[in-house]
């Protein structure tokens, strides 16, 4: 289920349902028909849309909400989260909030995409906006009416999600006195009396249960004023400026790089990190087991093999078949391996046009999304935001229809942008597990 914490102040609306109100063809088909028969899962055939509302169809599955932001609602973010197979809960989540600070009013946004499991994507969905705003208060408490340079604001969040992460592993070894390295006094019948609480509240347990799993994480701010973005990444979401150059025509600024086997600077960094190592980065992922290069969580990648072996193998029900863990931990052998450092990047934003009344200011977006939309798009990544951005805002043929979830309408384009390509996505959803969970947010900025 997609969250969007917010605070009581924060307006999100239930989009395209009934509830409140706040694309095109493919020379070579639709690119989110991702089913093959290679992988044993063939595309159903295409049902007749006729007679079916398959845009409602694909509201209905992918959870759209919307907010504003700015003194006049000027603003708007839109976010969705979409997996067509019904068995398979999605593991991406998103946020959209307008953070206060001190009486003035901060955009946070935010795709994050777990892995493994869902524990540590909710925990990092929720409780990372409340950590930003934290280190927001403590800078602005320092710097009173002063003005902070924006590396000052990228470095926050940098510490910010750093010390999130950290504290994930750090909680669970406070659990032992000495920790790490007082474990081998411990037997692992204590060791699993502590972690193991369920009967008591399961306060250890949830604790523990966080460093099993991992989430990527990409995280958006702009100022009160909105003169400033900054993005923050960590793994293989992504994060594009979208900005209209003249009628018809867009430019597409992507911000952000992916952090896995497929860039090569990730790959050098890692190596250079552990000299020798000939098995840190192999078959392009981390100690031969994990795509992402940079994330949340993940910590047996990140503590020595001893937090693995005593504390999470005694995590109830505990593991009949260790042999996957323990194919990468003999490779673990100078720690960290993944990385929580985010590569944070500012983007100054033109705020002439805010405010100003002009009757046609330039239209620019921000579009965040999981690494499930890159491979609907394919090659096809910028001819789909472009498309998406040209049709103005409208899906259907309907004169005069609603304002529509910006999000819900690029994901439309993305699924082959007519009822035919959506509704054979749906159809095979149905049946089999065919495409990656993919957010999207998209804001006017």
């Amino acid at each position: 289920m997609t969250t969007v914490p917010g605070g009581a102040n924060n307006a999100i609306e239930k989009q395209d349902n009934g509830h409140a109100d706040p694309i095109l063809s493919y020379e070579k088909g639709a690119p989110g028909l991702g089913c093959s028969s290679q992988d044993g899962r063939r595309p159903h055939p295409d049902p007749s849309p006729k007679g079916r509302d398959i845009w409602q169809e694909l509201s209905s599955g992918a959870d759209p909400r919307s907010m504003h932001f700015g003194a006049a609602h000027e603003w708007r973010a839109d976010g969705v989260n979409f997996q067509p197979f019904s068995a398979s809960q999605s593991q991406d989540r998103y946020v959209i909030q307008q953070i206060d600070v001190n009486g003035h009013q901060w955009a946070l946004t935010g795709v994050f995409d777990g892995h493994l499991g869902d524990a540590t994507v909710e925990h990092c969905a929720y409780h990372l906006p409340i950590i930003v705003r934290e280190f927001l208060e403590e800078i602005l408490k320092k710097h009173g009416d002063r003005a902070i340079p924006p590396p000052l604001i990228a470095d926050l969040l940098s510490r910010a999600m750093t010390s999130f992460d950290d504290a994930i592993a750090n909680d669970v070894l406070e659990l032992f006195p000495g920790g790490l390295s007082s474990l081998s006094k411990f037997s692992d019948q204590q060791i699993q009396h502590v972690i193991n609480d369920q009967l008591y509240g399961g306060i250890n347990y949830k604790k523990a249960r966080l460093c099993m799993y991992g989430t990527t994480a990409l995280v958006a701010l702009i100022d009160p004023d909105h003169r400033n973005l900054w993005i923050a990444n960590l793994g293989d979401c992504q994060g594009t400026v979208i900005t209209e150059t003249s009628p018809d025509e867009w430019k597409i600024d992507i911000l952000t790089t992916v952090h896995n086997g497929d860039n090569h600077l990730e790959v050098r960094r890692v190596k250079r990190e552990h000299p020798g190592e000939l098995d840190c980065v192999r078959d392009g992922r981390v100690l031969g087991a994990i795509a992402p290069f940079r994330c949340i969580g993940d910590t047996p990648f990140k503590q020595p093999p001893e937090f693995t072996r005593r504390i999470l193998y005694n995590l109830y029900p505990g593991y009949h078949d260790k042999s996957p863990w323990e194919e990468f931990l003999v490779r673990n052998h100078t720690p960290p391996y993944i990385s929580a450092t985010p590569e944070v990047t500012h983007y100054a934003l033109d705020a002439r046009w805010a405010g100003s009344g002009h009757p046609h200011p330039p239209r620019r977006y921000l579009v965040l999304c999981s690494d499930g939309f890159a491979d609907l798009c394919g090659s096809q990544h910028d001819k789909v935001l472009r498309e998406w951005a040209r049709n103005g805002g409208k899906r259907g043929t309907a004169a005069g229809a609603k304002p529509q979830n910006m999000a819900l309408r690029l994901l439309w384009q993305a699924l082959g942008g007519d009822d035919k390509h959506v509704s054979s996505v749906l159809e095979q959803g149905k049946h089999a597990y065919c495409l990656d969970d993919t957010s999207i947010i998209v804001q006017s900025i």
